[in-house]
Formats: structure tokens, sequence, C-alpha cells
């Protein structure tokens, strides 16, 4: 293995790859107990409503968090399909624009931003993104932002405290990833949104 791996984002992959399989199989089971039964009970219905969410966030997670080799790349449907299921259990409404498809370190930039985002957004909002070959552009919209600027400036300067919380990591690893591709980013927070350019 090279010595600069990214050990986080391997085992990222692997947690993903591994707990996916189980998750779509219990959907599978419920989805079956449902066609033998004929009717859907209240609790059959909880269960399918959370083994859809486990899914939509395994699928965003693997993304996010996973490895992000050279030459990948993510298309616009996947990305959608992900987006999609993630709003159905959500807070945040997705649009996202941009080419049919992007690399898999854009998609996993972006990813970790909208984590980002959904911190700053608890309330709920709307994340547009855009973007072409020259760089990208996440907006989120929000009628009551919670901005912590200490964790926003981790973006700026790669530093995280010692203190920081699993609430918080994903701002750590964007620090870390944007450094790893070698990105440059602007963010502005005018009334009611977060801009982030990368």
């Amino acid at each position: 293995m090279p010595a600069n791996a990214d050990l986080v984002a391997l085992l990222g992959s692997r947690l993903c790859h591994d707990l996916i399989s189980p998750i779509g199989a219990i959907g599978n089971g419920v989805e079956l107990l449902q066609l033998e039964s004929g009717q859907t009970s209240p609790e059959m219905t909880l269960i399918a409503q959370s083994v859809a969410h486990a899914s939509a966030r395994i699928r965003f997670f693997r993304v996010a968090f996973g490895e992000a080799r050279t030459g990948q790349r993510v298309s616009r449907t996947e990305v959608h399909s992900i987006l999609s299921d993630l709003q159905e259990s959500g807070r945040l409404g997705f649009d996202w624009q941009g080419p049919a498809d992007v690399s898999r370190g854009t998609a996993k930039l972006a990813f970790l931003m909208i984590l980002c985002l959904e911190t700053a957004m608890p309330y709920g909002g709307q994340v547009d993104f855009s973007g072409d070959t020259d760089g990208a552009r996440l907006v989120g919209s929000s009628q009551k932002n919670r901005i912590d600027e200490g964790l926003w400036e981790i973006l700026n300067d790669g530093t995280y405290p010692p203190d920081i919380t699993p609430a918080q990591v994903h701002f750590a690893l964007l620090a870390e990833e944007l450094a790893r591709q070698g990105r440059r980013t602007q963010m502005a927070f005018p009334p009611g949104q977060i801009i982030f350019d990368f």
C-alpha cells in the first residue's frame, strides 16, 4: 500500500460496501412480507421508511467518505438518485445542475459540503449545485442559518481543534480533501445563503 493512501476514505468505502447489502436485503424482505400479506401495517411502513432512509444515507456516505480515485466518474443520474432518496427523509431539498457526469473527487467535495450545509441549516432549506469542467458552486438557502465561524474557518486554514466532535468531523474531512485535490475555494455568507465555490 502506498504511504500516502487515504486510510479514512478506504475505511469509509469498506464500511459502506459491507453495510449496503444487508440493508438492501432487509428492504427486500419487507417488500416480500407486504406482498404476502396483501396489506401494509403502520409497523411495516415504519420499517420500510427506516430502511429506505438508511440505504439513502449509506449511498450518500459512500461518495462523501469513500475513496475517490483519479479518473473515476459519477453520473448525474446516480447523483440525482442518491439526493432524491436523501431528501425524502431529510430537511434539505436538492437541485443538481451540471454536466452529464463529474469526477468522483468533485462529487466527494460536494457531498462533504452538503454535510456542512446540513449543520448550518438545521431547520432545512434548499441546496443548489452547478458546475462544469472549471469548477463548481454550491448554494445553500434557508430562512434561518446557524453559522459557527470556527467550523467554517477550518475550510480556510485547514486546521481543526483537538476537541472537534463527530457531528463536526465533515468540516475537517472537507478541508483535508480540498488540500488533497489542490482546490482553491471561496465562501460567502449573504443573508439567508451560504455560497461555496471550488
